[in-house]
C-alpha cells in the first residue's frame, strides 16, 4: 500500500527474481479489471472536513505463467486505486506475487498472497491471515496482500497448510475527509505495538481442512501480531484528539464447519482467542435455505439467518458482539449472472440496525456493473457503529474485465 513499505515489497521482489528469469521464456497471461466507482452519501457529515460524494478509477491486472509441465507458476497481481477525495484512499498494494510449487501430493507458495477463511455470511471471524483494506470497504472483505511461505500437504486424511508469515501490514484507515470513519480519527502514524520488532515479527499458523460427506470442515492455529488493533486516545499533527492503533500479540483457535445437506446450508465460524487484555470466545453461525426456480422460474431464492454472539458483550472491540443477521438472496440464472442479497444485522440488546444491498449484473462479456446501498437505522449511542449514523450511502461501480 502507498503508506506501508515500498522497501518491503520490493524486499519480495528482489527475492523472486531468480525465480523469475531463470524460468524458461513462456509467455506471460493477462487477466483483471479496470473499474470506476461513485459514492453518494444522503446526509451531511459529522465533519465539514468530510465530503457529500466522491468518485474513483482502480486497476487490477493479474500477470501469470506457467512451466515445468504447469508443476510452477507465477503470479503478480498489484492493485491501486485514485481517489477524488480522500488521500488515504489512494493507495496502491501488491495483492499477490507468488511462486507456486506444485509436487506429489505437496505445494509450495513463496511470496505475497492472499488467504481466505471462513464460511459465514455476516462476519468472518476466522479469517485472520489477511490484514483488512478498511479503505476499500468496511465489510472487511477486502484485504492487503501479506507476505508468507507456505506448504500444503495432500492427504487421504485431510489437507494440512503451515504458514510462516514475516513481516506484518497495518490496517488502513480513511483519512481527515473521509467517510465511514472514526470520530475522532484514527492516526496510522501513532501505530503502537506490544511486540518489540513492531511490523518485523513473524507470525505463525497451522490448518487442517477435510470433508466428510456432506461436511466441510476445517481447525486453524494462529500466533502472532492481531489483525484488529485496539485503540488508545493520543494527538493528531495538529494538536487534535485522535486515535491510535495497538496491535497485540494474540493466540486465536479456530473451527469453521458447513454441512451442505440438500436445500439447506448450515454454517458456523467459531474462535477462542488470547490476547493482551483478556481471553474470550466469539461465534457465528446459521443457515442458508435455497428455493430452486420459484414461481416456476429459473431464478432461486435463497433465506439466511445467523446469530452473532461475542463473550466480551459490550466490551467488544466490535460492534457486532450480540446481533442477528437476516437476509435474502436472490440470483436470476440467466446469460447476466444477476443477483440480489438483501439483508440486517440487528443488535438484539439495543436494537441498532445495519441494512446493507448488494446487486450485480453482467453487460455483455467483458462489463459488470456493482451496487451497493447501506444504512444505519436506530443505532444507540453506546454502539460502536454510531459514528457511522449519517453515513447512509449508495455505491455503483462499472467494472471492465479483460
Amino acid at each position: 500500500m502507498r503508506r506501508l513499505g515500498k522497501a518491503r515489497h520490493a524486499r519480495w521482489l528482489v527475492m523472486l527474481l531468480p525465480v523469475l528469469f531463470s524460468a524458461p521464456v513462456v509467455a506471460w497471461e493477462l487477466a483483471g479489471n479496470m473499474a470506476v466507482e461513485g459514492r453518494a452519501f444522503f446526509q451531511s457529515p459529522l465533519d465539514s472536513r468530510q465530503y457529500d460524494s466522491d468518485y474513483s478509477i482502480s486497476l487490477e491486472p493479474e500477470f501469470s505463467r506457467t512451466w515445468d509441465e504447469d508443476r510452477q507458476s507465477l503470479v503478480f497481481r498489484p492493485f491501486v486505486r485514485l481517489d477524488g477525495q480522500d488521500d488515504e484512499r489512494s493507495h496502491w498494494d501488491i495483492r499477490e506475487l507468488q511462486w507456486i510449487y506444485a509436487g506429489d501430493g505437496w505445494e509450495a507458495r513463496l511470496g505475497v498472497g492472499k488467504v481466505y477463511w471462513g464460511v459465514t455470511e455476516a462476519v468472518h471471524l476466522v479469517d485472520i491471515i489477511n490484514q483488512t483494506d478498511l479503505v476499500e470497504n468496511i465489510d472487511g472483505e477486502q484485504k492487503l496482500g501479506q507476505p508468507m511461505a507456505k506448504l500444503s500437504l495432500e492427504k487421504d486424511w485431510g489437507t494440512l497448510d503451515f504458514f510462516l508469515l514475516p513481516g506484518f501490514r497495518e490496517r488502513t484507515f480513511p483519512g481527515e475527509e473521509g467517510r465511514l470513519r472514526s470520530h475522532p480519527r484514527v492516526e496510522q502514524d501513532l501505530a503502537e505495538y506490544e511486540s518489540s520488532t513492531r511490523q518485523r515479527h513473524v507470525d505463525y499458523a497451522l490448518r487442517w481442512s477435510h470433508y466428510i460427506g456432506e461436511w466441510d470442515m476445517g481447525l486453524a492455529w494462529f500466533q502472532g501480531t492481531g489483525r484488529d488493533p485496539l485503540f488508545r486516545p493520543g494527538l493528531g499533527r495538529k494538536g487534535e484528539l485522535v486515535l491510535a492503533p495497538f496491535y497485540e500479540q494474540i493466540d486465536q483457535a479456530s473451527v469453521d464447519l458447513q454441512a451442505t445437506l440438500g436445500e439447506w446450508l448450515w454454517k458456523l465460524e467459531a474462535i477462542y482467542r488470547n490476547g493482551l487484555e483478556e481471553d474470550y470466545y466469539a461465534f457465528t453461525g446459521g443457515f442458508e435455505y435455497t428455493r430452486v426456480g420459484i414461481m416456476d422460474t429459473s431464478a432461486d431464492l435463497g433465506v439466511i439467518a445467523e446469530l452473532v454472539v461475542d463473550e466480551r458483550g459490550d466490551r467488544a472491540a466490535t460492534a457486532f458482539n450480540h446481533d442477528v443477521f437476516l437476509g435474502l438472496r436472490w440470483t436470476a440464472n440467466d446469460a447476466q449472472s444477476l443477483t440480489v442479497l438483501a439483508g440486517a444485522v440487528v443488535d438484539w440488546e439495543n436494537g441498532s440496525t445495519l441494512l446493507n444491498v448488494e446487486a450485480s449484473r453482467r453487460f455483455g462479456q467483458a462489463y459488470l456493473l456493482s451496487v451497493q446501498l447501506r444504512s444505519w437505522l436506530h443505532i444507540d449511542p453506546e454502539d460502536l457503529q454510531y459514528v457511522f449514523r449519517q453515513d447512509d450511502y449508495l455505491q455503483v461501480e462499472l467494472a471492465r474485465y479483460f
